[in-house]
């Protein structure tokens, strides 16, 4: 593999002279989580609480005037919370929870768009001891029926539109004791159905006092599902201790000071909309920017520029659809001060990273973790120089390797299984209800993440595929990375998608599905300029035998490429569970 096909962004400029984590060497070789658990503020007692870290602490040091959240609905509306505001209000929800005789432990799934009453809700339960579970908005019923019925969920916080489209399988659910329906004028205000409970009517009933809050490091908190090639969706628990993670990344991997104001895109469905698009931001005390639409490249500048964003946390699909729209969009909006973007979701291509450089001013800094590991393990941070294309270094306190099937460590620049030694504070606590499946993913001491990757002689860290994602062709181990970046050098192509095609005398060869930018159109012509292009930047070992023009690649809701869906439809083969797959 060839890790070094771009060259090095040296650190880049910043309006802040004072980036954190600013002399990393230094920082890792010293590092101690105790030092972290300074400074948060545990419960009396020594309990913890996601929730409290978030919010409350903040008003018990002053601040509960700071904005907190900056709200702008998809037609225009906008709010704005305080962190006095947020406390209040996930106090009532908390208190709503105990009227209805919700226990500690109880699962709360929450089934609604990037509204503040999500947020409201999931800090809520959090106060209450009871673990939430987010649902994706886009879902259809049967992947809410999955993950409802198998968490034993009792409560379902959702909105109008949204119950009707689930409201077949809601009988089905016979754990289900409670639906409470935001039901406000201005977000879809209609009659609610038989048994249901009105959010607003609930609230109002509420005290905004609430506690004492009495969780440990160690009690579940949230709880997300995660889609494997075949099976039901699993779902991967995590314990409050994760926001000492949550607020240790948000500091050292996005840089977030506490006059920044943050945008992240992610949906609340996702680990990544909690993680960082509630916990990290809040613990940090930022003021955060909550949109509800869509993706719209004009409108997300617009976004970045009337909220005076200086921080922007996104994803590879989403930057990869900016580019579609070219350097010169962006430059017509001030984005002065923006001073630090960020990517997570899948591997960020080189290509990407260097167009942020020009279309915004600076890099984005991608970064390595998983719904099971919580938080951000490996990153590019402020205060290095970025490598395109690799997942950047550890943080300070997290331990990876390379290692082989029995686990061994292996040497820099050998590829192999990416794996992290245990603990750490954000780690799983288990796949709900199937702990053999989750004892499976532990060996010798270490998190086997099932991403395969090359560490290289400065430690950083290089992905080269997930583990059923490398093809191996006529002995030669390829990662589909790798391919699908230097195709999307090429102009015309907007993304790439790269399988290992069955073949009698290779084992496998190499077939890549591409899509292309607007302005180009599929034909021979250009399929075969692009399999040369392909052999010019790659080893013809490496490069595509074969190349399919098609409107656009599977995705997963998060912007990840189903690369097991194209081969799956390649080969007539089951396409497995397809819940998390985005609609056309």
């Amino acid at each position: 593999m060839t890790m070094q096909r771009h060259e090095t962004i040296t650190k880049p400029s910043t309006p802040r002279d004072d980036p954190n984590l600013a002399d990393y060497d230094a920082t890792r070789a010293s590092f101690d989580w105790a030092d972290v658990e300074e400074e948060i503020d545990f419960l009396p007692g020594g309990g913890l609480n996601l929730a409290y870290e978030a919010i409350d602490r903040h008003v018990v040091r002053g601040n509960g005037d700071k904005p907190a959240m900056l709200w702008e609905g998809k037609n225009g509306e906008k709010e704005t919370y305080t962190y006095d505001d947020m406390r209040r209000q996930t106090n009532r929800f908390a208190n709503v929870l105990g009227g209805l005789g919700v226990e500690k432990g109880t699962r709360v799934f929450t089934f609604m768009e990037r509204v503040p009453e999500i947020y409201f809700t999931v800090f809520g339960t959090l106060k209450a001891g009871c673990v939430i579970g987010p649902l994706f908005s886009a879902f259809g019923p049967d992947p809410v029926r999955d993950r409802m019925e198998d968490s034993g969920a009792k409560v379902l916080v959702t909105q109008p539109d949204l119950r009707k489209k689930i409201a077949e399988i809601l009988p089905q659910l016979p754990d289900l004791e409670h639906i409470i329906v935001v039901n406000k004028n201005g977000r879809s205000a209609e009659p609610l159905a038989g048994g249901d409970l009105d959010y607003y009517a609930l609230m109002n009933e509420a005290s905004d006092d609430f506690g004492p809050i009495a969780t440990t490091r160690d009690d579940y908190s949230i709880m997300h599902y995660t889609s494997g090639t075949t099976g039901k969706p699993k779902g991967a628990v995590h314990r409050h201790n994760a926001v000492i993670q949550h607020y240790l990344t948000g500091k050292w991997c996005l840089d977030l000071h506490p006059d920044d104001i943050y945008w992240c895109t992610a949906d609340p469905g996702w680990v990544t909309g909690t993680s960082y698009g509630m916990s990290a931001p809040w613990t940090n005390g930022v003021t955060q920017v909550i949109y509800e639409g869509g993706f719209s490249a004009r409108k997300w500048y617009q976004v970045l520029e009337d909220y005076n964003v200086t921080v922007w946390y996104t994803a590879p699909t989403a930057i990869r659809m900016l580019m579609k729209s070219g350097v010169e969009l962006p430059k017509t909006f001030d984005l002065s001060n923006l001073r630090f973007a960020a990517s997570v979701g899948e591997p960020l291509n080189p290509e990407a990273v260097e167009w942020g450089v020009e279309a915004i001013g600076m890099p984005f800094h991608d970064n390595w973790w998983q719904t099971e590991t919580g938080g951000i393990m490996i990153a590019n941070y402020a205060c290095m120089d970025i490598r395109p294309g690799s997942m950047g270094r550890p943080l300070p306190g997290i331990n990876p390797g390379i290692i082989d099937a029995d686990g061994n460590e292996k040497p820099d620049g050998t590829e192999g299984n990416l794996a992290v030694r245990t603990p750490w504070p954000s780690m799983f606590q288990t796949y709900w209800q199937q702990q053999e499946r989750y004892d499976s993913r532990f060996v010798n001491g270490w998190y086997i993440t099932g991403d395969e990757a090359v560490r290289d002689s400065d430690g950083y860290y290089w992905f080269i595929g997930r583990s059923d994602d490398v093809i191996n062709t006529a002995g030669h181990l390829v990662g589909p990375f790798e391919v699908e970046s230097a195709l999307i050098e090429h102009p015309a192509v907007a993304e790439a998608g790269v399988i290992g095609k069955p073949d009698p005398i290779a084992m496998e060869v190499v077939k890549a599905f591409v899509s292309l930018k607007d302005g180009y159109e599929p034909s021979d012509e250009l399929r075969r300029e692009l399999m040369g292009f392909a052999r010019q930047k790659l080893a013809a070992a490496v490069a595509p035998r074969e190349i399919e023009i098609i409107p656009g690649l599977p995705k997963t809701r998060s912007g990840k490429i189903m690369r097991r869906l194209l081969k799956a439809r390649e080969l007539g083969l089951d396409e497995g569970d397809t819940s998390t797959l985005e609609e056309d």
